[in-house]
């Protein structure tokens, strides 16, 4: 069984066929999915998803690139939803200096809030980072992160970021790039970081792992990602998907 922790099936993309592409999930041995919201009209799709199939689960937040956007009534609402017995997490949330839309100082502001709530709701939360890591870690340390954990979400950083998010109590998440013949950070992440503090994700409908690259993805191709971290630490495709599997389980509290 594979556990993906990070989705969109709420992501216009699937809007035609969602159901052919959980079917193509579940065929591949996708038994749990995180279907992450990250604004208002993703959030309510994310719910809607949830509550309409049993094996699909949600993280809520506000991403860093629209933090401009967020309000204070959106900050109730995440507490209101971190209530639902599918809400496992909270995210993504984090900072992402790419894009310019949202002031610096603005994404901070929205980020320490949410990892403020995270604490009062001990939810877990999903870490967004786009070349902004130490600003990143910086925050987590300030604001006690530690105390829920969570995790960093399509991990690219070095393996020296990695332990320390690690000894932060968070779990690292590869995704579709660990597979890229060019990604060297990914595959040295996958080969030293131990088993037990790795989980498996796609991202979709980005990101998708190789022979995939630059078509849509979606989380079937989670496998693909299991694969290649098992070859990377010479440990069987077996022994991979049932750890992330177990490492989910235990991050979010699901029991079955």
């Amino acid at each position: 069984m594979l556990f993906d922790t990070h989705v969109h099936l709420n992501a216009e993309q699937y809007n035609e066929d969602i159901e052919e592409v959980i079917k193509r999930a579940r065929e591949a041995g996708v038994d749990h999915m995180i279907v992450v919201g990250f604004d208002r009209p993703t959030i309510e799709k994310a719910m809607e998803l949830v509550e309409t199939y049993d094996f699909l689960y949600a993280s809520v937040g506000w991403h860093p690139v629209d933090a401009i956007d967020m309000t204070e009534e959106d900050l109730i609402w995440l507490k209101e939803l971190a209530e639902h017995p599918k809400v496992v997490a909270l995210g993504e949330m984090g900072l992402d200096y790419h894009w310019d839309k949202s002031p610096k100082d603005i994404q901070k502001a929205v980020f320490r809030k949410q990892i403020q709530l995270a604490k009062k709701v001990k939810l877990p939360i999903i870490i967004h980072n786009r070349e902004a890591t130490q600003d990143i870690v910086e925050i987590l340390k300030e604001e006690g992160a530690e105390e829920v954990g969570g995790i960093m979400h399509c991990f690219s950083g070095s393996v020296e970021t990695a332990r320390e998010c690690v000894d932060m109590n968070f779990y690292i998440s590869l995704g579709g790039p660990v597979t890229f013949k060019n990604a060297k950070k990914p595959k040295e992440v996958a080969e030293d970081i131990p088993l037990e503090k790795l989980l498996i994700e796609t991202d979709c409908p980005y990101l998708a792992p190789h022979p995939y690259r630059g078509k849509r993805n979606e989380p079937a191709y989670v496998k693909l990602v299991a694969q290649q971290i098992a070859e990377l630490k010479g440990l069987s495709y077996e022994e991979v998907a049932q750890a992330t599997t177990e490492n989910a389980r235990k991050l979010f509290k699901i029991e079955w």
